[in-house]
């Protein structure tokens, strides 16, 4: 891969990102017993405030933005919303978040915006409906201009756009030839689109949503074609572990996922990580994965606050 290809592999080494990221072996008997390896691709230790997919999903569009205000868009709980904000104060960049839900602009602001408001990130508050409709130029136009950051850079929802798609590609440049098959939780499905990319012919992309609805396949294929320009690598999704949709976390989820930390010693983020490692659990015991396989999880990131 060149410079040209990855546009921000350079563009926060001040940093000192952990890179690659540590690939950690599990025992863990739910795996072993049916033959299967489980690895930890420990993507929440390549840096302390941008953990995970973030960095690698916004490091190629902080280069592009080359000092310009960034705005960017996020629920109320948003991880993509926090770092952003996060590397607007260690970069000295404006960011602006527009947030979605009007209702919100009168309320407290919960800890996920507060520490969003404390790196510096000014918040702008919009109605549901306007939120999705967002990518519509008219409407996108109309944002911006309430915002006062008509001039801003724009990153998506999720930060998944062309230049992230090519910046996970390189987490599955990583895992090449080190795992059968690689899961990941998805939201926007960016990450999995370049991770898949990155793969190649050497294993499988397994996406596990963490939304209800079954629209991702569509937008990653999307994604797939504006990075590279046609479709990359062997990937699937597995709808059935969103436990309601998201930021949705049940008793059963919260319980797994202490126990795994009990195990393991990993924290475990509930929002994304819990989700993937509860369906590959579940997956290993409906014998999905042929015995003598190794099955890598991507931990995307770490519990908050």
């Amino acid at each position: 891969m060149t410079s040209s290809d990855d546009p921000g592999s350079t563009a926060l080494t001040g940093l000192r990102p952990r890179l690659p990221s540590p690939l950690q072996e599990v025992a863990d008997g739910r795996f072993a017993r049916r033959g299967v390896r489980l690895l930890l691709k420990r993507d929440d230790l390549i840096h302390p405030e941008l953990v995970g997919n973030k960095w690698r999903k916004l490091a190629p569009n902080l280069a592009v933005a080359a000092g310009r205000t960034v705005l960017t868009f996020g629920g109320a709980y948003s991880n993509h919303l926090r770092a952003t904000a996060a590397a607007g104060r260690l970069l000295g960049l404006r960011t602006v978040g527009v947030v979605r839900g009007q209702e919100l602009a009168g309320r407290p602001l919960n800890p996920s915006l507060a520490r969003c408001v404390s790196d510096g990130m000014r918040l702008h508050f919009v109605d549901r409906s306007t939120y999705r409709r967002k990518t519509e130029p008219e409407t996108l136009a109309a944002v911006l201009r309430a915002a006062g950051a008509e001039d801003a850079y724009v990153v998506p929802e999720g930060g998944s756009n062309r230049l992230a798609v090519r910046g996970c590609r390189t987490l599955g440049a990583e895992l090449a030839g080190r795992a059968d098959v690689v899961a990941v939780a998805c939201g926007t499905g960016g990450t999995l689109a370049g991770l898949a990319a990155g793969l190649g012919a050497d294993g499988r992309a397994l996406g596990v949503p963490v939304l209800k609805g079954g629209f991702l396949a569509d937008g990653i294929r999307t994604l797939q074609n504006e990075a590279f320009g046609g479709p990359r690598g062997d990937w699937s999704l597995d709808d059935r572990f969103h436990f309601g949709g998201y930021a949705r976390i049940t008793e059963e989820l919260d319980t797994f996922a202490e126990d795994f930390e009990h195990r393991h010693g990993v924290p475990v983020e509930r929002l994304y990580v819990a989700k993937l490692l509860y369906a590959l659990v579940t997956l290993a015991e409906e014998d999905a994965f042929p015995r003598g396989s190794t099955v890598a999880a991507v931990i995307t990131g770490r519990p908050f606050p």
